[in-house]
């Protein structure tokens, strides 16, 4: 099971994609979605917690709804994408616990510390997102995620009924390699790790 994988996988998954901002007029079935998420739920999370939920807008009626909580630069790109992805996270994800971890009484260390629950639901659905880039690059898809929203709009808009907090939002679609910016610099190893 552990064994690398082709140079034009790394290609696919890192070293050849990039974040598109322009979209192809091409739809994204609700085939693909369901096999985006059957991909990245595979993904490790802390004590399979899985806190990320995730709600995939394509509707313009949906598009309607999110648009005044995006800052005027997400605008565009946004509504001209064919799926934009809310990943949020359950505040009691830990309900779920007794059955995605039946080893122990996970649920007790989340209920008796808010913060404690909060944090990992918030790091391990935003690790769930980096799935969800990586399913999406799988499948043969690009996508493009972004911060850049007013929260509490979203949650109002999309959450009232669940208690579900959105986290970041990731435009999917077939990128347009057209609209591509020019490749950004990255940190050299000297300058982002240490051995220790």
């Amino acid at each position: 099971m552990s064994e690398a994988i082709s140079a034009a996988a790394l290609e696919t998954l890192f070293t050849g994609a990039r974040t598109h901002s322009g979209w192809l007029d091409k739809p994204v079935s609700d085939d693909t979605l369901r096999a985006l998420y059957d991909l990245l739920k595979m993904g490790p999370t802390s004590a399979n917690c899985s806190p990320a939920r995730f709600v995939f807008i394509r509707s313009a009626e949906g598009k309607a709804r999110l648009r005044p909580a995006l800052s005027s630069g997400n605008l565009q790109k946004t509504l001209t994408a064919p799926v934009t992805a809310i990943v949020a996270w359950d505040p009691q994800f830990y309900d779920r616990l007794p059955t995605l971890f039946p080893h122990g009484d996970a649920r007790s260390w989340f209920t008796s510390s808010s913060q404690l629950a909060q944090e990992t639901a918030f790091r391990n659905s935003s690790l769930q997102a980096a799935y969800l880039i990586f399913a999406c690059r799988s499948l043969g898809l690009d996508t493009g995620p972004m911060s850049g929203f007013d929260q509490e709009q979203v949650d109002a808009a999309f959450f009232a009924d669940s208690g579900w907090r959105s986290n970041l939002l990731i435009n999917i679609g077939y990128g347009d390699p057209q609209a591509l910016y020019p490749r950004l610099p990255r940190l050299d190893f000297n300058d982002a790790c240490r051995l220790a």
